[in-house]
């Protein structure tokens, strides 16, 4: 990590996750035996540092979402730990796990969606602050929730108004106003903005990134779109099939990709400047799925190095699977080409 980062985010760890699965049993036949599963998650290992913005970038369908509700334990972990702040919230249930989920919230993908169009916005936004106990009477709530409302745009006076009287920017602004309300420590941004229009999605990263800078909240960033991952993130994990692939500082991920998917995504990237060379990478074979993943890596159906490997290493990608090792300072690949 770069000095203005260190000096940014200090090194305290807020959220650490280690070898963390979510598995899904594939059931057939009148008696649902069990045939198979569907390994959305499998085996994540990072951390997160207080203050900062990681990035969670792969394929819809890569499990991004699963991993980011997963951590927030609003789907329990086939197997591994979460620790926050010292705390293994996979341990926790009942009224302790309610307890730390006032300071973990989440920003969901689709505004439309998430919001309850028969209750007013403003009780949406109150709600956490009445599950909580938060501020001390009714008049104090409201008064706080008119405030959330200022602080992520939009008038007080809307507080009365139900969701789909507001346009989807303004929606997703509800949406950061309810996780906002309990002011957590932590939030799970999970593709906020590709529900959006493009003109209002760079409003909603930067709001966001004013919001942190004003409460030092920690983000998980989840997202498709890589150039906006590269502005709001500090670090970048780079997951294929339910797995890390690469973790590095964002300027390690876009200016020295090691892992071969890493690279053929960058390589994808739309550049506005027609003078600019391009090097894009196809990649070509069969798409897994991740209720049938490969033996060995899970990108060896469809990686372009695939051969220089078994040619340079005598490693068949196919059998063995890469260990996720750190090359350099803060800068992971799980990748047989640097075996």
């Amino acid at each position: 990590m770069s000095e203005h980062m260190i000096a940014k985010h200090g090194n305290e760890i807020l959220l650490q996750v280690s070898d963390l699965k979510k598995y899904y049993p594939i059931n057939r036949g009148i008696f649902k035996r069990k045939v198979g599963e569907v390994k959305a998650v499998d085996g994540l290992s990072f951390d997160i540092k207080k203050g900062e913005t990681f990035g969670l970038v792969g394929e819809s369908g890569c499990g991004k979402t699963v991993a980011g509700r997963t951590i927030l334990q609003l789907y329990r972990p086939t197997a591994g730990q979460v620790s926050f702040d010292g705390v293994d919230l996979v341990k926790l249930k009942g009224n302790n796990l309610r307890r730390m989920r006032r300071r973990m919230q989440a920003i969901f993908q689709d505004p439309f969606a998430s919001l309850d169009p028969r209750m007013p916005v403003g009780r949406i936004v109150r709600e956490p602050l009445d599950i909580h106990g938060i501020k001390e009477n009714r008049k104090a709530r409201r008064e706080w929730v008119e405030e959330v409302f200022r602080l992520v745009g939009l008038n007080p006076y809307f507080v009365e108004r139900y969701a789909h009287e507001f346009s989807g920017g303004q929606k997703q602004r509800v949406g950061i106003a309810r996780a906002l309300a309990s002011q957590p420590d932590f939030i799970v941004c999970d593709d906020p903005i590709s529900a959006l229009d493009v003109s209002i999605q760079a409003q909603i990263v930067n709001l966001l990134q004013d919001l942190q800078e004003q409460f030092g909240i920690t983000y998980l960033f989840v997202a498709n779109d890589l150039s906006m991952i590269r502005y709001i993130s500090d670090r970048i994990a780079m997951m294929y099939l339910g797995k890390i692939v690469e973790l590095a500082d964002r300027v390690q991920v876009y200016e020295n990709p090691l892992h071969p998917y890493t690279q053929a995504l960058l390589s994808a990237v739309q550049i506005p400047d027609p003078d600019v060379p391009r090097n894009r990478i196809p990649l070509t074979g069969q798409i897994p799925t991740s209720s049938n993943p490969p033996q060995g890596c899970n990108f060896c159906t469809r990686c372009p190095a695939k051969e220089r490997v078994r040619k340079e290493k005598g490693i068949d990608c196919d059998v063995v699977e890469p260990e996720f090792r750190e090359l350099e300072s803060g800068h992971w690949v799980a990748c047989h080409l640097y075996s």
